[in-house]
């Protein structure tokens, strides 16, 4: 197969020392960022079969990725069945229980979303119980569990406290209300806390709940830093989307439609430009946070009511997702998906440009399985941030204990 050029930021450098595995790993979102910091994956776990060819058809395409070609093991799996000591093929050799360096995955954000029921640990998707059994099979040097910052809000403080304990020990109240103790399965937390997805580049209001925590004989005398912001502005809609706007109006630019584009792409960069300018110092022109649904809920738009009517500030239609380029010619919706009253519509893959994605990502399945995945997914360069600093600490001990 032929090798396409490499994902943008990806450090052709990076050691492949340090060993991971992800659960609910998405379209790969994560587990760019994490690769990008120097993690080396043996296992990608994803339920979806659309988001596990995804992640297929990048670790085999991209030359960076040869590691895990040889290494990595992408499994449709259900986390709660899954064994990592029985399912795993490539890496089977390579994992033994305590060596893993980090365990990570973005457990699923329906149960704890403000756009949800937020029912919790009622929820069945609920996996933070399946993540903290594979902490105690595995014995990772570090684990980063992701999620919404909903699961910080007050109402989730028990649940917060039950996974806290059920890491380092401590007390909790339990289903009964009584007041419980958990004596941990030997990890200090070492963060767990929010960050903004737009302090890093993304043209886009994400925050996320992140917790780091780290094995105790790792950390014990290692001070872990939490990642700080990587931009002082936010990088505008304006800025992110102008080039690929561009490419698709230009499709029109010889024709019966080729005044019209030219308006058209000029009128949205306008109105872009002139949101990024009213809000400057005040979060500047980013978009809202994108959403993906749920196999239950949702499909190929841009979110809810209040997320479309931030989405047409910035000159675009939230109501649906369009077609690319070539299709967009191909079945002339070029008055859906260019020309209507509120602006374009984002194809995949601009809403993956929004999301932090390499350019060179491919996503599989039909557009709206695509934006789904997109939707969904964790920025990248916000996973990079994190798995730095992660890093930082694992070099550390490594350092420390070859010298004691």
């Amino acid at each position: 197969m032929t090798r396409t050029k490499e994902p943008e930021g990806v450090d052709a450098t990076a050691e492949s020392a340090f060993t991971s595995i992800e659960i609910c790993a998405g379209a790969g979102g994560q587990a760019i960022g994490l690769h990008q910091a120097g993690f080396r994956h043996l296992a990608l776990v994803e339920i979806d079969q659309h988001a596990v060819k995804t992640l297929s058809l990048n670790i085999e395409d991209h030359e960076l990725w040869s590691w895990e070609r040889e290494n990595c093991d992408v499994l449709h799996a259900d986390v709660k069945t899954f064994k990592p000591f029985q399912d795993l093929k490539k890496g089977a050799g390579l994992l033994k229980r305590g060596e893993l360096d980090l365990l990570a995955g973005g457990v699923p954000c329906p149960p704890f979303s403000h756009a949800g029921k937020q029912l919790g640990k009622d929820d069945e998707r609920d996996l933070f119980p399946a993540m903290l059994d594979l902490v105690a099979e595995l014995n990772p040097r570090a684990v980063m569990i992701e999620n919404v910052r909903g699961i910080m809000d007050p109402k989730f403080s028990d649940y917060r406290d039950w996974i806290q304990a059920r890491l380092q020990s401590g007390w909790y109240r339990g289903d009964d209300g009584e007041q419980a103790y958990d004596e941990g399965l030997g990890y200090t937390v070492a963060k767990w806390g929010v960050l903004e997805a737009s302090d890093f580049g993304v043209p886009q209001l994400r925050p996320r709940a992140i917790l780091v925590a780290f094995r105790n004989d790792v950390i014990r005398d290692l001070k872990y830093e939490w990642p700080t912001a990587t931009h002082e502005e936010p990088v505008s809609i304006a800025a992110s989307l102008e080039a690929s706007m561009r490419e698709r109006f230009e499709r029109y630019s010889k024709g019966i439609h080729a005044e019209r584009a030219q308006k058209a792409f000029e009128q949205w960069l306008r109105k872009a430009r002139e949101r990024d300018a009213e809000l400057k110092g005040k979060g500047g022109g980013i978009a809202p946070t994108l959403v993906g649904g749920s196999k239950k809920h949702g499909g190929a738009d841009l979110g809810p009511s209040r997320a479309k009517a931030a989405w047409k500030l910035l000159g675009i239609s939230g109501m649906g997702v369009a077609n690319d380029i070539d299709m967009c010619v191909q079945k002339q919706s070029e008055e859906r998906d260019l020309f209507g009253a509120d602006g374009p519509m984002l194809t995949v893959r601009q809403a993956a440009i929004v999301q932090g994605f390499p350019t060179e990502w491919d996503f599989f399945g039909g557009k709206t399985a695509q934006y789904r995945q997109v939707g969904n997914a964790f920025p990248p360069p916000v996973a990079k941030a994190v798995g730095v600093s992660i890093i930082d600490v694992l070099k550390a001990a490594r350092e420390r204990d070859q010298k004691s």
